[in-house]
């Protein structure tokens, strides 16, 4: 296919499917990449160059949404369960697991062993770690893990300051791009603001941790109504900016983990220079 017909038909595919054509959205999935490369340890930092060159995080991080447009059956149809979770209300995912064509959990372990793997080829581990960026930045999402009732959110129609769409949307993109902030910005002041503290007690490269925390969001952030305004942005913009700064340290403490050697435990996430 030529490339701008690839192009146009990869826009037709946004167009009429918005609500599963991205995670966070590309600003949110930049802002974490971009904090957990200010914290990687040397290790993961050399790891990541070797696989990925020049390439960051934040830009490595929205590559599988990009992909979703692709018509081949591996992005429409295999990778497609790869970016979220289900846990019913009330369950854990160690209660419920992942369903037989796998999920967000079984995506990470499978491309942290092709990053792992010394016979995997470059272009199998650029893919397997653009994807585990992507995926933790995914697990912050409070509805990505999804309840089993409603498609993360996709299900329940809202108007966001007047302009129809979904939950999940408002939670992709719209709160996280509420104060019209470039990823750049909005990354420096979230990172000068994460406290010495905080970045210890947020290291967990578990993702069973992130995941409980998102349930456990998402039980809270279903409006009342479904006429969302400045109230829903004050009620729920510091839950957004933490879970994008969480997201940051916890994707520096997977790839820590990642990196480090078998007899070695990786090192703490360090403060950024």
């Amino acid at each position: 296919m030529p490339i701008r017909a690839f192009a146009f038909a990869a826009a037709v595919v946004a167009a009429v499917n918005p609500a599963t054509a991205l995670a966070w959205g590309k600003e949110g999935h930049r802002v974490i990449g971009a904090i957990a490369q200010q914290h990687l340890d040397a290790r993961a930092e050399a790891g990541v160059r070797q696989i990925l060159g020049v390439e960051t995080l934040a830009e490595a991080s929205n590559w599988p949404d990009f992909m979703r447009s692709d018509p081949g059956e591996f992005w429409q149809k295999t990778a497609s369960p790869w970016h979220y979770v289900t846990v019913p209300k009330g369950k854990t995912y160690a209660d419920v697991g992942a369903p037989p064509e796998g999920d967000a959990v079984t995506a990470l372990k499978r491309f942290a062993a092709t990053v792992r793997d010394p016979k995997a080829s470059l272009a199998s581990k650029q893919l397997a770690l653009r994807f585990i960026v992507h995926i933790v930045g995914d697990l912050h999402q409070p509805l990505h893990a999804g309840n089993g009732t409603d498609k993360g959110g996709n299900d329940v129609r809202v108007t966001f300051q007047g302009r129809s769409t979904n939950l999940h949307a408002v939670w992709d993109s719209s709160l996280v791009e509420d104060e019209e902030l470039s990823y750049t910005e909005l990354t420096a002041w979230l990172s000068a603001r994460i406290t010495p503290e905080q970045l210890t007690t947020w290291s967990t490269p578990d993702p069973l941790v992130w995941i409980g925390e998102s349930a456990t969001i998402r039980d809270t952030i279903y409006p009342q109504g479904n006429s969302l305004s400045y109230a829903y942005v004050f009620a729920n913009k510091a839950i957004v900016e933490q879970r994008l700064s969480q997201g940051g340290i916890r994707l520096a403490a997977y790839l820590s983990q990642l990196f480090a050697p078998a007899e070695s435990p990786p090192t703490a996430p360090r403060r950024p220079r």
